[in-house]
């Protein structure tokens, strides 16, 4: 499945570069140079290969190819939904100046008739001059927009005639014509074209002014080169065209940036006609219904498929999509960018080791994707800092995968990133975010205390999107979890950042403090930061208000045992993924080539896992039925563009942030262990929604509080493992959980009475006739649950609401309900790996050259 399997079963492929030889290490469509190495050293050499190609390591360069294809493919979506937005506005405008245009002429032609009736005036007279002035005015106004129409027509035409020339083009392209030159040329031909065209006309006019004997229009608009030709088709009725962009550039500019401003004009030209048609055909259904015959049906038909095809035609051109690898080492990850994500424009391999930036440089060679890939040798921070400060090009995605934390990085790249860009972050030190033994270090780094307990390398997840967030607050950047996964000793996310200001007030109410009964039972309590309210505006906008929250949110004693709680956090109480995003990378999956993506079959296992953590109703349960097998793995035949992946709203929590380990509660109250099927079954059975976490094996995460749970496992002990007597000690945390048992509601009545009684302070003599009454109440009420049951709400304890309801539910343990093999069909599912050999986790740092 993995890299391993192939170095070592398969002979190795050794070629030579520059008198040297190297042996070929291929992952996905990539190949990666190693230095051959003695005969002596093969040993070593193989185990070398084991730490860095590996399929633990692998799986995550296949997710993170996987993830950036998606995004991009969102992006483009994003701006073929802006497009079309922005021409649908355009087009609305037009219409607006068409019928305002048309309401100013005929007002003057009703005034010139209401005019020349007999219409008495102030004076009783009629007057004859006003009429006639106002035709005046209509006269010069036709031939004002007339003799513009004529200028504005003229200037297309020659625009296209030059812009068509395919000789000039395919010079400039072959580098015979310089392209300075060629622009300049253009200008020259486009002046003396429209001079020759401005002297014909003004003859004609002449002619047709002599021999009709009118004078020529006083008001002559003159011709501006620069001039916007944007609404041209307001005034003509020719197809509506984008304009040109302006002839001349700088001398920067390449013969290259002219060809893509030629075909760019082109083809945003072609989605106008194509958009103005469609528009046109829907106007004319709308004002003559009766026309709606089977060939206009037919003609409806084949007209939005061909534009369906034309616009997906027109998405082929470059659109830029840059990605910066910024700890590159040998330039891997950004190698299988370049070759395995068709719409990249380009790449950064950054790396501060020299001796790294050479072998990116000898791998991109090797992998003939020179003209994609450039390898800089620098600070990867002091890079960033640049880009951000240069106020130039940002990148649409940038990947940190750092050898511990990621903190360092987090300012720059959150600056350096676009608007609505993807920031991919690796972090490794989970003994710092996920263990309390230096919490010091995990405050100082990542701004919160660590969680104690299974859920620690969840709750490490939580640490670092906060840490993420503040860095990106700052800048009124608010940032969206797409994928957040906590794989084996590392985390990797994949994080949307947006400039968002309004977005950024909802981080305090979405930042989140724990209460953990980690020495007790393992229950928790969430206290957020702030709270945000939803209201409704006068205009029926919907608005938000912020307000301080109240605390504590619970006591410092855990409800359920009663041990002392700790604090964990402050940490991201937000969603930790984004189900449609995950879902457009599962139903690419059966498109994919096995021998690529060796890792596959874990991918799913994670990626359904991650889904069905989102409790997300509106999510198909089976991923995959919508894309069909494509071995080819190319993605350059869709003609259409999916529709851009959901943002959720910006004000969501995750109501259910951890998950349980069913071990740690049997081991709670010294029972067996309930089977994984058998635990979720009583919780469906209620009503609550139950799955795996992605996070640890054996994992349960459901909706159910607390109370609930603990009341699940008492009927557990109750109904399928009771314990001995006396094994649960006071004190103990197992035993607070089992006071509270359904079957001892009458004792804990009556103890109830007697601490009252205590409590007021009566003589001996009382306390012992309370005592005695209490005990023979309990004798009297023996085999009777409906005694015991009244006897039970006479206390104030086991008499409220809550517990009553509580006591009242049905739990039956159905095993074949909990099985998860019905959600997936009977799939086998890889769920989580293995390690690919003894004491896998962490290595030490590389060691390169200067």
């Amino acid at each position: 499945m993995g890299e391993v399997a192939s170095c070592t079963s398969t002979p190795t492929i050794v070629t030579e570069h520059s008198e040297k030889l190297y042996s070929i290490i291929r992952e996905g469509l990539a190949e990666i140079l190693e230095p051959k190495a003695s005969p002596k050293s093969a040993q070593s050499e193989a185990k070398h290969q084991t730490v860095f190609y590996n399929p633990i390591q692998q799986f995550n360069r296949d997710l993170s190819v996987l993830a950036i294809r998606i995004f991009a493919e969102d992006l483009a979506a994003i701006r073929e939904a802006g497009h079309r937005t922005n021409l649908s506005r355009n087009r609305e405008k037009r219409r607006n100046k068409t019928v305002k245009r048309k309401e100013l002429q005929e007002i003057p032609k009703k005034e010139s008739t209401n005019l020349s009736g007999d219409v008495p005036t102030d004076d009783g007279k009629q007057d004859i001059e006003k009429p006639f002035v106002i035709e005046d005015r209509i006269s010069d106004h036709q031939n004002h927009e007339s003799h513009k129409s004529i200028k504005r027509r003229r200037r297309n035409d020659v625009l296209e005639e030059v812009s068509s020339q395919p000789t000039e083009r395919t010079a400039i392209d072959n580098g015979e014509i310089n392209a300075d030159k060629a622009l300049t040329a253009t200008d020259d031909v486009l002046e003396q074209r429209l001079n020759s065209h401005s002297k014909v006309e003004k003859r004609k006019r002449e002619e047709n002014a002599s021999d009709k004997g009118s004078p020529e229009p006083k008001k002559h608009v003159s011709f501006d080169r620069d001039e916007p030709s944007v609404d041209d088709s307001l005034v003509t009725n020719n197809k509506p065209k984008l304009p040109i962009p302006q002839i001349g550039c700088s001398s920067e500019e390449t013969s290259e940036h002219l060809h893509q401003k030629y075909n760019r004009v082109k083809d945003l030209n072609a989605k106008e006609h194509i958009l103005e048609q469609e528009d046109v055909s829907s106007r004319a259904s709308e004002m003559d219904p009766s026309k709606n015959s089977a060939e206009s049906t037919q003609l409806k038909i084949e007209g939005s498929s061909s534009s369906n095809s034309k616009i997906a035609n027109t998405t082929n051109n470059p659109v830029p999509f840059r990605i910066l690898d910024a700890l590159s080492a040998t330039g891997l990850r950004a190698l299988r960018y370049a070759k395995e994500i068709p719409s990249v424009s380009s790449i950064t391999a950054n790396d501060l080791s020299s001796s790294a930036t050479a072998s990116i440089r000898l791998n991109v060679e090797h992998n003939g994707i020179r003209h994609k890939v450039h390898a800089n040798n620098g600070d990867a921070k002091a890079h960033m800092y640049a880009v951000a400060d240069s106020r130039g090009s940002p990148y649409h995605v940038i990947d940190l995968d750092p050898y511990g934390t990621v903190i360092p990085f987090l300012d720059a790249a959150v600056q350096a990133v676009s608007d609505g860009g993807l920031l991919c972050v690796t972090c490794t030190d989970s003994g710092v975010f996920a263990s309390v033994s230096w919490l010091e270090k995990t405050f100082s780094q990542y701004g919160g205390l660590p969680w104690k307990g299974p859920q620690s390398h969840e709750a490490g997840l939580r640490l670092i999107l906060n840490a993420i967030a503040s860095s990106a607050a700052r800048y009124g950047l608010a940032i969206e979890p797409l994928l957040s996964l906590s794989i084996d000793f590392y985390t990797r996310f994949f994080v949307r950042i947006r400039k968002s200001p309004a977005e950024v007030k909802f981080l305090a109410s979405k930042t989140m403090m724990v209460y953990n009964c980690d020495q007790g039972c393992g229950s928790w309590t969430t206290q957020y930061l702030a709270q945000s309210r939803e209201k409704t505006a006068r205009n029926n906008d919907k608005i938000y208000t912020f307000s301080l929250a109240q605390a504590p949110s619970t006591s410092p004693y855990c409800e359920h045992c009663g041990f002392k709680t700790h604090l964990a956090g402050p940490m991201w109480g937000g969603p930790l993924h984004n189900p449609h995003f995950i879902q457009r990378i599962l139903d690419l999956l059966p498109s994919l080539d096995t021998k690529v993506y060796g890792t596959i079959p874990r991918l799913e296992g994670m990626l359904t896992l991650a889904l069905r953590e989102t409790f997300d109703s509106s999510i198909a349960q089976q991923p995959n039925s919508t894309t069909a097998a494509n071995p080819s793995n190319d993605v350059s035949s869709n003609t259409t563009l999916p529709l851009p992946v959901p943002s959720l709203p910006p004000s969501r929590r995750d109501p259910h942030p951890f998950f349980l380990h069913p071990s740690s509660l049997a081991r709670v109250l010294h029972t067996s262990c309930p089977p994984e099927s058998a635990l979720r079954g009583a919780l469906l059975h209620l009503g609550y929604r139950a799955t795996r976490s992605h996070t640890s094996a054996g994992s349960i995460r459901t909706d159910a509080p607390w109370s609930v749970i603990w009341e699940v496992m008492r009927e557990w002990v109750r109904q399928k493992s009771p314990v001995k007597q006396g094994v649960h000690k006071p004190g103990t945390a197992g035993w607070g959980i089992m006071e509270k048992d359904r079957s001892k509601k009458g004792v804990l009545g009556a103890k109830r009475e007697l601490e009252e009684a205590i409590g007021k302070g009566r003589d001996v003599e009382a306390l012992v006739k309370e005592v005695q009454a209490a005990l023979w109440r309990i004798e009297q009420a023996k085999g009777s649950a409906a005694d015991l049951e009244k006897y039970g709400e006479g206390s104030g304890h086991w008499g409220s609401d809550a517990l009553k309801k509580l006591h009242e539910l049905d739990v039956v343990f159905d095993t074949e309900l909990g099985r998860e093999s019905q959600d997936q069909g009977g799939k086998k599912m890889v769920r989580y790996q293995m390690n690919p050999r003894p004491d896998w986790g962490p290595m030490s740092k590389a060691k390169g050259g200067s």
